[in-house]
């Protein structure tokens, strides 16, 4: 995958996307210094006080789990749209909205702990009862954690509403010639970088691959056509589509997609089948969809909590 998070680090740079008014887009420097932004009616989640506590799932769980009435999870809270801090550093994105349906399915509240990406997964089953932080579904993490599956994300191409330049990505030697839009350090800028040199070698036009310090300074310059499009992690580009009120739009289809899971330890199976049970209850009833069409993504939902599935990484 292109933009996966690995165990050990980040794609390199992150993806910087902050939540702003329609066609106003403004950079941040940091990956840790994402915020939304905007008055009070800016959008800060899913409202999922509508779900109602399923008595089937909740008697599947262990003796004495979540007696505190609490679902703790940790999160790295800098990365839109799945986790990332509003104003008042409050976590919000749809891990987050995930995280509060699953507790309300279980009948309790939740809490989403900011932590260091890389700590996560040694202090699930101790520190915190799951990581939902948008963990691609790896072997080498399958082998040390339980891990329910939950979302499918890969890369995707954005451009200006309309497709005025008529980019067509479904064979990347149809960008040659063109300029296109990339966060620097990212996956994607090595991929259009590699793509650029296919063109030069079958004889065409090189790919201009223009490479930008954050994610929201590559939207900024394909809203101002500046570029032809920007390639992105699927996720964030679903997202600038509903930042930009429509002004910029996804095209083609979502790119080397892996799932992404919930990190749990492999100590209680039955605490395990319980999360499994809600979150596929979610899946069933909709509210997962609901969740992240909410957040701008589209057909990036899955339809089954698979524990473990079977992945070639």
């Amino acid at each position: 995958m292109r933009s996966a998070r690995t165990w050990s680090a980040r794609v390199a740079g992150g993806l910087c996307l902050a939540l702003l008014p329609a066609l106003s887009l403004s950079a941040c420097t940091n990956a840790a210094d994402w915020k939304a932004s905007g008055g009070s009616d800016a959008f800060t989640g899913y409202d999922v006080s509508g779900i109602q506590p399923q008595d089937d799932i909740i008697a599947m769980l262990p003796e004495g789990a979540l007696s505190d009435g609490v679902f703790d999870v940790a999160a790295s809270t800098d990365y839109a749209p799945a986790e990332f801090l509003d104003t008042d550093g409050t976590a919000i994105g749809y891990d987050v909205d995930l995280t509060k349906a699953i507790a309300a399915v279980l009948g309790v509240d939740s809490t989403t702990h900011t932590a260091e990406f890389d700590s996560i997964i040694a202090a699930v089953g101790s520190k915190y009862d799951a990581g939902i932080s948008s963990f691609t579904v790896t072997t080498e993490r399958e082998s040390a954690m339980d891990m329910i599956s939950y979302i499918n994300v890969g890369s995707r191409f954005n451009v200006a509403s309309g497709n005025p330049e008529g980019v067509d990505p479904s064979d990347h030697l149809n960008l040659c010639g063109l300029t296109i839009g990339v966060q620097t350090g990212t996956a994607q800028e090595e991929a259009m970088n590699a793509d650029s040199t296919a063109c030069t070698d079958a004889g065409l036009p090189a790919i201009s691959v223009r490479s930008y310090s954050s994610q929201s300074e590559a939207t900024t310059g394909l809203v101002g056509h500046v570029v032809d499009a920007v390639y992105s992690d699927s996720t964030v580009a679903g997202y600038a589509v509903e930042l930009t009120d429509g002004g910029v739009e996804t095209i083609g289809e979502v790119e080397d997609a892996l799932p992404q899971g919930i990190v749990l330890t492999k100590d209680n199976p039955e605490f395990n089948a319980a999360i499994q049970a809600a979150v596929q209850y979610l899946m069933d009833e909709g509210i997962w969809e609901e969740i992240l069409d909410a957040w701008g993504i589209q057909d990036a939902a899955l339809e089954t909590a698979e524990l473990n599935p079977n992945v070639e990484q």
